[in-house]
């Protein structure tokens, strides 16, 4: 049956790589990806896939189902389309997305023998606010069976763990004034950001090592003869596992708090994006994913890389059985989020990838639905890790 798969996929390749190569040469930031949505969401239609745009409030977002009219498991494929700014595809979600769809399309011509439904679930915004998180608070996965995606990279990887995540704002308001003239009148909002920099910087020393807090002051004022009435710091701040990471952001908030004692402004705190949890990887799922990949190339694939890097991918991990492997581009030490990478997706070697990717995710779904065994170890394992 798989050699059918691999057959579908030598069928609609061509199109795939058109596919990948128009999102290149029309990158969309996140949130904005309307072109690029219906671009993948019309091939999905084509192949009588049920289309569904704008869920969980997002009107790039999308749902596109093929259920086949016996029972079985539900496998999701999760495609990425947005571009970085002054980048384009330096992440590759040009073939994420391809990818995706590709193996749905492939796996749909085969479910009315083996039974089962497949999804794509189109994702906007994972640079910066990735619809990921309200898909899996909304119950987006509550009938799926597993969750898989696969990006590209500079080699092959496992799936493996990502960090918890939370964007936290700092505002701090104070009463502007004469700087020389009168100084003793104003309240320093700029001086609360410096203290909770200081302070931040002092809690390095007592955080675990897999903390990662990271920040910058986007207001701090105005001109350097009148006191900052507005003052304004960003931060990311990382741990390896959630519940770690609400007790560092609980600290950073304190310090935060006495930052605004100190000068006497008034703190406002927000999550300015969406928070990430930790990636939970099904190592059954993985080891069946990577099997596959393994059968149809021959480029090494390698444990799984040390990531202080955050995914919303996280947060579907948490709800369902999920994966988030690294197929190759095979250029060693390519770097992710460059004009150079953008520009490795669109080559003969990019290209080929996207028919590699699409067919191991697509034989990963078969391999779910027709082995009870497999479904049950995989749930099993994510009972254990929950």
């Amino acid at each position: 049956m798989k050699s059918k798969i691999s057959e579908e996929i030598d069928k609609i390749q061509d199109k795939l790589w058109d596919m990948s190569d128009y999102l290149y040469n029309n990158p969309e930031l996140g949130d904005q990806e309307y072109e690029s949505m219906k671009l993948l969401t019309n091939y999905l239609a084509e192949h009588k896939f049920t289309i569904e745009t704008g869920i969980v409030n997002r009107p790039t977002a999308f749902k596109a189902e093929f259920k086949s009219e016996i029972p079985g498991p539900t496998i999701a494929y999760l495609a990425e389309y947005d571009a970085l700014p002054g980048v384009g595809h330096g992440c590759g979600h040009n073939m994420i997305g391809t990818m995706s769809v590709g193996a749905a399309v492939a796996l749909s011509k085969i479910l009315s023998e083996i039974g089962g439904s497949v999804v794509v679930l189109g994702t906007p915004a994972e640079e910066t606010n990735g619809a990921k998180v309200p898909m899996s608070d909304e119950g987006i996965f509550d009938n799926i069976d597993v969750a898989l995606i696969v990006h590209p990279g500079d080699q092959s990887y496992e799936s493996g763990d990502s960090l918890a995540m939370d964007a936290v704002q700092f505002a701090y308001s104070g009463k502007s004034s004469h700087a020389a003239a009168s100084p003793e009148k104003g309240i320093n909002a700029l001086d609360s950001v410096i203290q909770l920099f200081n302070g931040v910087n002092a809690l390095r020393e007592h955080v675990t090592s897999d903390v990662r807090m990271h920040g910058i002051i986007s207001e701090g004022g105005v001109a350097a003869n009148v006191v900052p009435d507005k003052a304004v710091a960003q931060f990311y701040i990382r741990a390896k596992e959630r519940r770690y990471l609400n007790e560092v952001v609980d600290k950073v908030t304190n310090i935060a708090h006495g930052a605004a004692l100190m000068t006497g402004a008034v703190l406002e705190v927000s999550n300015y994006e969406l928070s990430y949890d930790n990636m939970i990887t099904n190592q059954t799922l993985s080891e069946t994913f990577t099997n596959n990949l393994r059968k149809i190339s021959n480029q090494p694939i390698h444990s799984s890389k040390l990531s202080y890097g955050s995914i919303d991918m996280g947060n579907v991990s948490q709800v369902i059985p999920a994966i988030h492997p690294y197929i190759g581009l095979n250029e060693q030490g390519l770097i992710a989020h460059t004009k150079e990478f953008a520009d490795k997706t669109v080559t003969k070697e990019g290209h080929k990838t996207i028919a590699l990717g699409a067919l191991a995710l697509a034989n990963t779904g078969y391999d779910v639905i027709t082995d009870k065994s497999l479904l049950e170890k995989i749930r099993s394992e994510f009972k254990n890790k929950h």
